[in-house]
């Protein structure tokens, strides 16, 4: 056994010299953070705080009601801020206002205190009513102490931020004043912060954040999902005999190609002899350009011998190439495998990031397949064409409307058309909602009577308006009140929309209000958990997409009984 080495005094007296001073700095940092705070930015942050906590379209969970808490709180607390400020600068004051005593600081505690809990007791039975109405798991206790603690340290880093960015502005101002007045010299800091922080986020941010992203989603573009194989029959893309490589398709490409309904599957519902349904996909790797792969997938339709099959459905995908199935399998169970599917990726990222980055290569893509794929069925005598139709959601939807830019014309060049939770970006559905027969809400619209399109929220809705005709080349928009993907815009920072200033949607709470800037950021929120609700809600679509295949083409032999069976067949992924 050995002694322990002995503690000089002299090294005793330096750690805690180092401790006493790091404390120092600590409390340095803290002293100068809290002595900047702005007191009616924290009354602005308080009363926003405070706002959202009301209700929006789906359930919150406590990770995402404390982060829309604190970034409420915090652009109330940039305001407050900034209305001090201007006021200071319109009365040309040099100094900053005198701090409130001690008794506001008290009595702003005080009212935070009670008004928070006061709160959390409505978003308590906000969120029970929701979640009640959308079939959703209440919220247990442990979930109020989440929120708390995610929305305090959040809001603080945020106001840090804030507060690192204004110290730079001042710094460059005094610098400036030397040589020119005040006013301009404040004025040019600021300006300059803001140029150099938009090129660095844009440029440095941007470039090293979306190559990380890139190398990230394409490594999960390259797995393989357990169920997909490469298929051993020549009627899909990825096999022995095709045009395109099973590795080419990427992830999804090769689940597009791998599932689905067997011959015998659709031998035992439909019970007659049937074809083994063809699918084709041109992944991101399988040519060089956007326009090559369209091609390519139009050469592999035909290569399978799409163009003799009574319908081919052109899908439009997400940004990874993402397909909603039930699409795909009611067509097939439908036709009895005397279909075609033909789809293509774009994009290796995931949809909602491909939405804000990629929504062009969408666009291309969606007009680029279709037109490859329609200029193959034309060569076709007319009387022996096959039925096309197209169909999306989300993205996909997007993609799906780009080749045509009105009703009428996806009406005259296709047989059918469905296209399910659509983003604000869909100029096709934007405009057709905006021209909406007078009386019909923004939620589910009519359209020039329902002749040629139809908005809906359940099946029932097909059917209006009742006793319409409805023209060949139907076009159906599946829509939920309760989907932020298809509502989220940004002009709701300033602006009511008609969803919230007409009746409320079948799933939205009648206590859910407009308020600028916050319910912006809470369907924003509302957008990360679109899918996390139950079937018929949010942006989670399944049991329309067979009623409305159904009432679009009318297959022959088809009825409401077959329809019934087969929605415990579907499934979305």
């Amino acid at each position: 056994m050995t002694d322990d080495a002995p503690t000089h005094p002299e090294t005793a007296r330096d750690d805690d010299a180092r401790s006493a001073g790091s404390l120092d700095r600590l409390r340095n940092l803290v002293s100068a953070y809290c002595g900047r705070l702005s007191y009616a930015g924290l009354v602005l942050g308080t009363v926003m705080l405070w706002l959202a906590a009301t209700p929006s379209l789906l359930p919150r969970g406590p990770l995402f009601q404390g982060l829309v808490s604190a970034a409420t709180a915090a652009l109330g607390y940039a305001l407050g801020a900034f209305g001090t400020w201007l006021a200071r600068y319109l009365v040309s004051r040099k100094e900053r206002w005198r701090t409130p005593g001690r008794p506001w600081w008290i009595g702003l505690g005080i009212v935070f205190v009670i008004g928070t809990a006061v709160m959390l007791y409505w978003y308590h039975r906000w969120q029970d009513e929701l979640r009640d109405l959308m079939g959703v798991d209440r919220l247990d206790g442990s979930a109020y102490p989440i929120i708390i603690a995610v929305a305090v340290v959040v809001f603080a880093i945020l106001v840090g931020v804030g507060q690192a960015w204004g110290a730079l502005v001042r710094m460059l101002a005094r610098k400036l004043s030397r040589r020119v007045p005040p006013r301009i010299a404040g004025l040019v800091a600021a300006t300059v912060v803001v140029v150099v922080s938009v090129l660095i986020l844009n440029g440095v941010v941007a470039d090293y954040g979306m190559r990380a992203l890139n190398n990230t989603f394409a490594a999960a573009n390259d797995e393989t999902n357990p169920d997909s194989a490469p298929p051993t029959s020549v009627l899909r893309s990825g096999g022995s005999e095709s045009l395109v490589s099973w590795a080419s398709l990427g992830r999804l490409g090769r689940t597009f190609v791998s599932v689905g309904p067997s011959v015998s599957d659709l031998e035992t519902f439909n019970g007659v002899p049937a074809k083994e349904p063809i699918r084709v996909y041109a992944g991101l790797k399988s040519a060089d350009t956007i326009q090559q792969s369209a091609e390519l997938a139009a050469r592999e339709l035909v290569r399978t011998g799409g163009l003799q099959r009574k319908v081919i459905g052109i899908a439009g995908s997400t940004g990874t190439g993402w397909v909603n199935q039930a699409n795909l399998d009611s067509l097939e169970y439908m036709y009895n495998g005397d279909t075609a599917m033909v789809s293509m990726q774009y994009s290796m990222l995931p949809s909602w990031l491909s939405f804000l980055v990629d929504q062009e290569r969408a666009r291309t893509a969606g007009r680029a397949l279709f037109e490859a794929v329609d200029r193959m069925v034309r060569k076709i005598p007319e009387a022996q064409r096959p039925k096309i139709v197209v169909f999306g959601e989300s993205l996909g939807s997007f993609g799906a409307e780009a080749p045509f830019g009105s009703v009428a014309t996806m009406s005259a060049r296709t047989d059918g058309a469905l296209l399910t939770g659509p983003t604000f970006s869909n100029q096709m559905w934007a405009d057709t909602t905006g021209g909406r027969d007078s009386g019909s809400p923004e939620v589910l619209p009519i359209f020039e009577d329902g002749d040629q399109v139809r908005f809906i929220n359940t099946a029932k809705d097909l059917d209006r308006p009742a006793g319409r005709p409805w023209d060949r080349g139907r076009v159906v928009y599946l829509q939920h009140a309760s989907d932020p993907i298809t509502w989220w815009n940004p002009e709701l920072i300033l602006n009511k929309p008609d969803w919230l200033r007409e009746g409320r949607g079948a799933d939205v709470l009648d206590s859910v209000r407009w308020i600028p800037f916050v319910t912006f950021l809470q369907v924003a929120a509302d957008m990360a958990v679109s899918v996390d609700v139950p079937d018929g809600h949010g942006h989670n679509y399944l049991r329309e997409i067979p009623q409305a295949w159904a009432q679009i083409l009318t297959p022959e032999g088809w009825t409401a009984e077959k329809t019934a069976q087969l929605l415990p067949l579907l499934r979305r992924d």
